[in-house]
């Protein structure tokens, strides 16, 4: 689903945690091989830290997490920001090229 053309930074999909529903498990934490979570221990809940290291499309933390504490953006809602993004950035390589055809 992620595209060449936008930087991953720019691409917003990664968990959110409601804390107030996070039951101290760990077991985002432990599952997710991509480094996404750190434990907090002044709060004992999982910490979202390196969002971008979350691929694209993938939430299956908050489908293994007992209490359903994980979020993600509606599929909906993102693909239609992912098409957004995805426009823009030929609108600016096409901006660039014109720019770099002019005659100085």
């Amino acid at each position: 689903m992620p595209n060449p053309r936008v930087p991953r930074e720019k691409i917003p999909w990664f968990p959110t945690i409601n804390q107030d529903a996070c039951i101290h498990d760990m077991e985002c934490i432990n599952f997710c091989k991509n480094n996404v979570f750190d434990w907090n221990d002044a709060l004992r809940v999982p910490d979202v830290n390196r969002p971008n290291n979350c691929v694209v499309g993938c939430d299956a933390c908050a489908k293994i997490c007992p209490s359903e504490a994980i979020s993600f953006p509606p599929m909906e809602e993102f693909k239609a920001t992912l098409r957004r993004l995805i426009s823009e950035s030929y609108r600016g390589a096409d901006s660039a090229r014109v720019a770099e055809a002019k005659p100085a």
